[in-house]
Parts: C-alpha cells; sequence; structure tokens
C-alpha cells in the first residue's frame, strides 16, 4: 500500500528562535545547541539536526482529538524547511530508530498499535493502513516515547 510521511509544518515554531531563553519558557520551551549525531531528530526537517545546530525543544500537543487519546509530548524543531518525503519514502532519521506506531480512527481512537525498527516500517503501516478503520498513523520514536511523524495513505 502507498503511504506518504508528513512533518510538522516550519510556520507554527518559526517565532520561537527569535525569542529570549525567558521569553521560551513561557512557551514551555528550550534552546538547545546539538552536541550529538544522531540523536536531535526534527520534526520539522525529519532529519538528525547537525552538531553545533540550535533547535528549540518544546511541548506539543500531536494529538489533539476529542477522544481519551488526545495527547501531547516535547519534540525538537530546528530552523528548517519542512519535509516533504515522496510516497513510500522513509526518511533516515526513522530508519535509524526504534519506533512505535500507532493507527487511529476518525474519532481519533486508537485502533492499532505496534513497534518496530526503522528499517522494517514498510510492512506495519502496510498491514495498519489496510484496516478499514484506519485514518492515520502516528509515529513514535520508541524509547523516549516522543511523537515523529504522521503517516497517511498516498
Amino acid at each position: 500500500m502507498s503511504f506518504v510521511i508528513s512533518a510538522l509544518p516550519a510556520e507554527p515554531f518559526a517565532h520561537l528562535f527569535e525569542l529570549t531563553d525567558a521569553a521560551l519558557a513561557t512557551y514551555r520551551a528550550r534552546r538547545i545547541v546539538v552536541d550529538a549525531q544522531p540523536g536531535v531528530p526534527c520534526r520539522v526537517s525529519l532529519r538528525d539536526v547537525a552538531v553545533g545546530e540550535t533547535v528549540v525543544l518544546v511541548h506539543y500537543e500531536h494529538l489533539a482529538v476529542d477522544s481519551p487519546f488526545r495527547a501531547s509530548h516535547a519534540i525538537y524543531v530546528s530552523r528548517t524547511d519542512r519535509a516533504r518525503p515522496a510516497p513510500r519514502e522513509v526518511p533516515d532519521v526513522l530508519r535509524r530508530r526504534l519506533l512505535s506506531i500507532r493507527a487511529f480512527d476518525t474519532a481519533g481512537m486508537l485502533v492499532e498499535a505496534d513497534v518496530c525498527e526503522g528499517v522494517a516500517l514498510e510492512p506495519v503501516v502496510g498491514r495498519m493502513l489496510a484496516r478499514t478503520n484506519a485514518e492515520y498513523l502516528h509515529v513514535h520514536f520508541a524509547k523516549p516515547g516522543c511523537y515523529a511523524a504522521r503517516i497517511d495513505r498516498a
């Protein structure tokens, strides 16, 4: 089954890079200079941010649904353009990590969940999107539990 992975848009986060550290704190956010590779996955560019680059770590509601599964977590964003992977393209930032994949229906209810290494993502995505009640998938980095990207049928 053909699918597309979506990064977060850059626009909602762009203003954060212009704020002072004190102002960032009002957004429950912090400025961080990356000091290890890999280790800081940007949700806008869908890449591991290079050592020396600045990112913002911010609280983000990734599942703003009216259901018990409404969810938020910390994410890293860099000052960059939004990634736009081609259908069936899996960015390296996902390939090199253990992932948690969660399928949701139109009401924001969880209908299936699984864990896999990023190199084995396609069969899991295909199986989940084949469900008639699965509207979209959310991918999380399994170890820290934070949101990574959304997957839809292409």
